[in-house]
């Protein structure tokens, strides 16, 4: 269950040559790539383009009738292995996954596939997760594509231009051997416009076509002396296809301004940035008619020489706008005006910073800086009725407003693991805790504070195997703990995480968090998912995958609310005399997903007059001493803190918001770590049946005749 049905907007995919289509960023990828003729796509799902791997699984009945084959790959290698189908066979193949740190896991495939070659024409569609709306580490796909001699197509923002690229990337894959990354930021990803469409086309070649048709070259399998002669090849034939391939269609873009002796270079996927703050200047306008120079780099791997020389010639100086460290395409531009003997001045991170994102804003200071030194004094004049920002209100601002950390979602059933563990650090000390990629990575952030480091999607377990220290004979040594996700689980935390621990006889404890999908990227199936999937084969479980490789400690934990439950068996597992690795497997379903398929069957009860009941937690203002320990141990959203109607109490204390969806995690904690009854739990009954009409009303009757008693008292004493 992803987090989002596309099933309504996949019925636009289906028109056809002369209508437009209007929608989504994302999804103007996947009616370009039906348009082109792709005969298979895979991938991994990760933020900003797991909605693409949404779309393609709700897509469903209309790849069939094209032809298209369709795979949730394991992990970023898989698909980037899957892209094997186009070595020997001329069919076109398209993967997707997130940024580098998908490319990190796919670089041994994709190495292999650049150095062989292609046949069939194979995109790579990058969710490229950089700058300000980032969750991973700051790097570039770039550095990549320049490794292996992978061209990196990184379009100028429009629909239009996504669904023309999607085309040219994969005819520039076919003329010159190559796989072609397509990269789409974070903004063309969700990016809403619209572009005419052409007609979806069955592919030419077929992967049953391939399959009754053999062939075997010697020749592209990566193997000495083959690999060699690859290298030669890339050099020799491969990058020069491509160089001519790029400028006979133009997929750089020079535009004309009324300057001469100054020009701007930017990559593609800048250009919207670049051109919202020129027009701030006077020197363009919305529609990007602009009034100085540019050349628009829409292929930014490789660097066409020809042309950059030719845009360059002439010019007093250029600035090269390249968000990103390392610089390299300033790097490779200065050495070929360095080569070519060119004296104009190059420009970039001199005057614009070296790091981080390049929001207009940041284009703007730079830009007035490029002015000013070559005699076109211009000052940056904000739009009338805009009080621009300044650096001394930028740092009020930081004082003032406190820091608001991610967290968990409300009712999260992540949240009580992470409580109980705070609460056995207590008694047993603190441990080192080795954290992994998912939801769980909040943990790290208050309330919890709980992790010390995180090394990649399911590496938490590994990252714990330097401290195996069990054959020390100490018996007062701790015992490392380590988190994994059922999702990294999968992706390869089986492998390298709990296989390697069995492997090397570790004593360290594995606390598998299972809330039924990969729910970080948005709720998608992983192998031991519960619910039906007509698609793909689940209700694999864990548990069975962990016995298989050897682990002879395991416990179960089917509800993860039972905070006092999950105290006693970690505690237990971080105590037990028996050496080898000891697994928590701790199952609870995620509750966005849980909340979206109880909202919608609530809905269609409430609808046909059906009892319908919703809970909800609450806290006794009366009972209620402003300790505040329940949220130091939960951190949950819908747990805020109101004003005491109690004049006797300065201090703030609990309440619970309408945002709580009763997962009874706040009053669980408060029982485990023995600290107040305040919570209390109430029903609202919707179309309720008449016996609870009637046990309400002479309740109602009762409660009504006490209170009634009770002031009388008060009034005559």
């Amino acid at each position: 269950m992803a987090e989002r049905s596309f099933k309504h907007e996949v019925e636009k995919l289906r028109i056809g040559k002369g209508e437009i289509f209007y929608g989504e960023g994302i999804l103007a990828v996947t009616k370009a790539l039906l348009e082109c003729g792709v005969g298979y796509v895979g991938g991994y799902q990760g933020s900003p383009i797991s909605h693409l791997m949404d779309v393609f699984a709700d897509a469903d009945p209309l790849l069939k009738e094209l032809g298209v084959y369709f795979e949730n790959s394991a992990s970023e290698a898989g698909a980037a292995a899957m892209l094997s189908a186009s070595v020997m066979y001329p069919v076109r193949g398209a993967v997707t996954w997130k940024s580098t740190v998908g490319t990190n896991v796919a670089s041994d495939a994709l190495s292999n596939l650049s150095s062989s070659g292609v046949t069939g024409g194979t995109v790579i569609i990058i969710g490229e997760d950089y700058g300000e709306g980032s969750s991973i580490m700051q790097e570039r796909t770039h550095a990549f594509a320049m490794k292996s001699q992978m061209w990196l197509i990184d379009p100028r923002p429009s629909l239009e231009n996504i669904a023309k690229f999607t085309e040219l990337a994969f005819e520039l894959s076919e003329a010159s051997n190559t796989p072609v990354f397509l990269e789409l930021r974070v903004r063309s990803c969700h990016m809403y416009g619209q572009f005419v469409a052409k007609d979806n086309k069955k592919p030419k070649y077929t992967l049953a076509d391939a399959l009754n048709n053999p062939i075997r070259d010697v020749d592209r399998i990566v193997l000495p002396p083959a690999s060699f002669k690859q290298e030669q090849d890339k050099i020799n034939r491969r990058l020069p296809n491509a160089i001519k391939f790029i400028k006979d269609n133009k997929m750089n873009e020079f535009l004309n301004g009324e300057r001469e002796d100054i020009g701007i270079i930017v990559q593609g996927a800048l250009f919207n940035n670049l051109n919202r703050a020129l027009v701030r200047f006077g020197l363009s306008d919305h529609l990007g008619n602009v009034k100085v120079p540019i050349y628009v780099m829409n292929v930014t791997y490789p660097v066409v020489e020809d042309e950059v020389i030719k845009f360059c010639s002439g010019k007093r100086a250029v600035l090269m706008i390249e968000e990103g460290q390392p610089n390299y395409i300033e790097q490779s531009i200065g050495l070929q005006l360095f080569k070519n003997k060119s004296n104009t001045e190059l420009h970039g991170k001199d005057i614009l910073p070296i790091a981080g994102d390049y929001t207009i804003g940041k284009i703007e200071e730079g830009l007035t800086k490029f002015f000013n030194l070559y005699d076109n004094k211009v000052e940056f004049q904000p739009p009338e009725g805009i009080i621009p920002i300044t650096k001394e209100d930028t740092k009020q601002l930081a004082e003032s407003v406190p820091v608001r950390p991610a967290g968990f979602c409300t009712g999260c059933p992540e949240r009580p693991i992470f409580a109980a563990l705070k609460l056995v650090q207590e008694n047993l000390g603190d441990y080192h805790i080795s954290a992994d990629i998912g939801c769980h990575l909040f943990s790290i952030l208050p309330p919890f504070n709980v992790g010390a480091t995180t090394m990649g999607y399911g590496l938490g377990a590994a990252s714990a195997s330097a401290f195996n220290m069990n054959n020390n004979n100490d018996k007062d040594q701790k015992r490392v703990i380590s988190i994994m996700g059922d999702g990294g689980f999968w992706h390869n935390g089986l492998n390298s995480g709990i296989s390697n621990a069995v492997f090397n006889k570790s004593d360290g404890l594995t606390i598998i968090v299972d809330n039924n999908y990969a729910a970080a990227t948005g709720g998608q199936d992983v192998p031991s998912s519960r619910f039906n999937n007509i698609l793909r084969k689940i209700n694999n479980p864990i548990e069975t995958a962990v016995r298989g490789v050897g682990v002879k400690h395991i416990d179960f934990i089917d509800n993860t609310y039972n905070v006092d439950k999950m105290v006693k068996t970690i505690t237990k597992a971080l105590t037990k005399k028996e050496e080898g690795p000891k697994v928590i497997i701790a199952q609870s379903e995620c509750m966005l997903n849980k909340q979206r398929r109880d909202k919608k069957e609530k809905k269609k009860n409430l609808e046909a007059k059906k009892r319908v009941v919703n809970e909800k937690f609450g806290v006794d203002s009366k009972v209620c001493t402003g300790d505040h320990a329940c949220m130091r141990l939960s951190g949950c959203p819908s747990l805020t803190l109101t004003y005491s109607k109690n004049p006797l109490r300065e201090d703030p204390i609990a309440t619970i918001d309408q945002s709580c969806v009763a997962c009874g995690n706040c009053g669980e904690v408060a029982e485990a770590a023995v600290l107040c009854p305040s919570f209390y739990k109430a029903q609202v009954v919707k179309n309720p049946s008449s016996y609870e009409k009637i046990k309400h009303k002479i309740k109602k009757r009762i409660f009504t005749f006490l209170q009634n008693r009770r002031e009388h008292k008060r009034q005559l004493a």
